[in-house]
C-alpha cells in the first residue's frame, strides 16, 4: 500500500521516514517530495508497505503522531485525479489565439 505522509518537518528526509515506518512493517520505499529547483522538502512524502495489515497498522499508529515538533497527517495515498479537459496552461487555445508573431 502506498501511504501519504503529510505535515512533515522540512528537515525530514527519506531515511527518517523509513525508520519511523519500519517499526510497523516492511518498507519497500520511503521518499520525501522535494522542490526540483531548490531541493527543499515540500513537507510531504510517501511510504510503500506492501502488506495490507502492516500498512493499516502503520497508518493508525502514525496519524497525528508528533514527529520533530509537527503532528503528521497519514493516510492511504489516493491516485491523483485526472483532468479530462485537454487544455494547456494557456486555457486550451495555445498559439492559435495570436498568430501575429
Amino acid at each position: 500500500m502506498d501511504i501519504y505522509v503529510g505535515n512533515l518537518p522540512y528537515s525530514a528526509n527519506d531515511q527518517a521516514i523509513r525508520e519511523l515506518f519500519e517499526q510497523y512493517g516492511t518498507v519497500t520505499s520511503a521518499r520525501v517530495i522535494a522542490d526540483k529547483f531548490s531541493g527543499q522538502s515540500k513537507g510531504f512524502g510517501f511510504v510503500e508497505i506492501p502488506d495490507q495489515a502492516e500498512a493499516e497498522a502503520a497508518i493508525a499508529a502514525t496519524n497525528e503522531l508528533e514527529f520533530d515538533g509537527r503532528n503528521l497527517r497519514v493516510n492511504e495515498s489516493k491516485p491523483k485525479p485526472r483532468s479530462d479537459n485537454n487544455s494547456n496552461s494557456r486555457g486550451g487555445r495555445g498559439r492559435e489565439r495570436n498568430n501575429d508573431w
